[in-house]
Parts: C-alpha cells; sequence; structure tokens
C-alpha cells in the first residue's frame, strides 16, 4: 500500500451478503454509518494505538473475534488484493475455497 493513514477501530461488516474489512478513526460514527447503510454483522474493535492497514490485518487474522470463516475470507482477500507485502500470513485461497465447498456440501447432506 503507497499510503500510510493509520485507524484506531477496524472490523469486518456484511452489506448484501458480501463481507468486508472495515477502518475507521471514530468506532461510535463508523458504527452508526454501517448501521444506517444496511450492514448486518458489524464487529468492530478499537484499537490500543493507531495502526496501519497491514498492520491491522496481521492482528485482525489472528484475533479470536475473527476467526469465523466470512471474516478470514474478507480479510484475507484485502490483503491479497491491497497488500504488496508477504508479511501477512493468509490462507491459500484454493484451501479457503475448498473449505467453504465442504461446508457447503455438509450441509445439503445433513
Amino acid at each position: 500500500m503507497a499510503t500510510t493513514k493509520t485507524y484506531t477501530c477496524a472490523g469486518v461488516s456484511t452489506q448484501n451478503g458480501k463481507t468486508k474489512v472495515r477502518f475507521a478513526n471514530d468506532f461510535v460514527n463508523r458504527f452508526k454509518i454501517l448501521t444506517k447503510n444496511g450492514h448486518d454483522n458489524i464487529n468492530l474493535i478499537e484499537l490500543d494505538t493507531a495502526m496501519s492497514k497491514e498492520a491491522i490485518c496481521k492482528m485482525l487474522i489472528a484475533h479470536d473475534k475473527f476467526q469465523d470463516e466470512a471474516s478470514q475470507a474478507a480479510i484475507s482477500e484485502f490483503v491479497v488484493r491491497n497488500i504488496k507485502s508477504s508479511d501477512v500470513s493468509t490462507p491459500d485461497a484454493t484451501s479457503v475455497a475448498a473449505k467453504v465447498e465442504a461446508g457447503t456440501k455438509e450441509t445439503v447432506e445433513a
């Protein structure tokens, strides 16, 4: 990323079935805006210090509150598309797709 912006709040939210990573500097206002715009499953946390998007993604990928499949996929997708550094470990895209497929098959068969 070419920017040096830092953020004090981050997380994920879902809108129209699509989960994405969210960054902000004001937890309350960001939560209100996401709610107003029809987002579901809003999961934001306040950070102890201001961090870059790359550092936030490193932290979120390992954070207990973001271990669900949708959050992990959104964070991984953001890293692959936007962060040029290879310091952030993300699951292999094919293994994520296989898990999603397997989960779908198990749900259908059950």
